[in-house]
């Protein structure tokens, strides 16, 4: 009877769970606006709370260091935009040229082929592209308001990042405030540290798709190299949607077929060397994160809140997962959301695992 009765029991505290997760779904979807701006300086501050820090154990005003450290982030934002919307004016400005360029190739594709429809003969290109303007420029606009409502929460954030370890051991008995300051300090850790290496591999990628394709000779090739950087942010598919663009330009600048495969081949040895041999095994060590629960992330969270989603599903899952591995009912969740390196190693061929 009573197994019954427990069994019963489960069962209800499945289905509530499933309830609770769907309406947390729907909670997040509605309050996009507000929760998105919110969780991006949360990570922001992973990054520049402990700068924060070392100015105010350096008896350096709180308000002052919250200023300098708020400035330079401004600064640095204002820098990478003012470069994006140049390199982005070259490029319409030399669109015309490739236009034309392309428009040629697929007469000469047709005639090779004896096709009888020409697609992109008679295309009004400008109201082709005038809906993806509007809807750069509607994306850039909701941009700029993110941001400032993402500095609003960011100064208060940082503001009590100084005095929230002493405040925790004030409100908590000692164990458990030790044991929320080890979770929450395992996360700053660990975000800061995926966060830092982001952008040096993202940086290092970068670099090496602009020297490929200037040694190569593929135009606007800093401004791939750019495209490259910002879009490795996003796990799995950012490399290869930034691979598309700098393939095609090179089909339509050369008149051979060769230059734009040796730029697919360079673009894949770089994202190969990098994307599944240096980056796995530094993010690896780092996050202990498993691939599958990385990708069921990226999917989850980019269809929740779209691009930018995605650039934060692989910080919240690491997150979750050291929430999960600190909760004694939930480390369960915790274990099977790693790699599992740490606890078994595949050696030789028959596969047997050494625990």
């Amino acid at each position: 009877m009573n197994d019954a009765k427990n069994n019963d029991q489960k069962i209800i505290v499945a289905l509530l769970s499933v309830l609770a997760v769907f309406a947390a779904c729907v909670v997040l979807r509605l309050a996009q606006p507000v929760v998105l701006p919110l969780i991006i300086a949360w990570l922001i501050s992973y990054i520049l709370g402990p700068v924060v820090t070392t100015f105010t154990r350096r008896h350096i005003p709180t308000g002052i260091a919250v200023t300098f450290v708020l400035l330079l982030l401004f600064g640095v934002c204002y820098l990478a935009g003012m470069f994006l919307f140049n390199r982005a004016m070259v490029f319409w400005d030399a669109f015309p040229e490739y236009k034309q360029k392309l428009i040629v190739l697929s007469d000469h594709f047709a005639e090779r082929w004896d096709l009888q429809v020409q697609p992109l003969k008679g295309i009004d290109w400008w109201s082709k592209l005038t809906p993806y303007m509007k809807v750069t420029t509607t994306t850039m606009m909701s941009f700029l308001s993110k941001l400032v409502l993402v500095s609003i929460y960011l100064v208060f954030f940082l503001l009590g990042k100084p005095y929230f370890g002493c405040k925790l051991h004030k409100a908590f008995p000692e164990d458990e405030a030790t044991k929320l300051s080890n979770m929450l300090g395992a996360i700053s850790r660990q975000t800061g540290a995926y966060l830092s290496l982001q952008v040096v591999i993202s940086f290092i990628t970068g670099l090496c798709v602009w020297v490929a394709l200037s040694i190569i000779g593929v135009d606007f090739a800093i401004t791939w190299g750019a495209f490259a950087f910002f879009l490795n942010f996003i796990p799995t598919v950012g490399s290869i949607i930034a691979s598309i663009p700098p393939v095609l330009v090179a089909l339509v600048q050369f008149d051979t077929l060769w230059p734009a495969v040796a730029t697919a081949t360079a673009l894949l040895t770089i994202q190969m060397v990098i994307g599944n041999g240096v980056s796995p095994k530094v993010m690896g060590d780092k996050l202990n994160l498993s691939p599958l629960v990385v990708l069921i992330s990226l999917v989850f969270w980019g269809w929740l809140w779209g691009i930018v989603g995605a650039l934060l599903s692989t910080p919240i899952a690491a997150a979750i997962k050291i929430v999960c591995e600190n909760v004694e009912g939930l480390r369960p969740i915790s274990v099977m959301m790693g790699s599992g390196k740490r606890y078994c190693k595949i050696r030789g061929r028959s596969g047997r695992h050494l625990k």
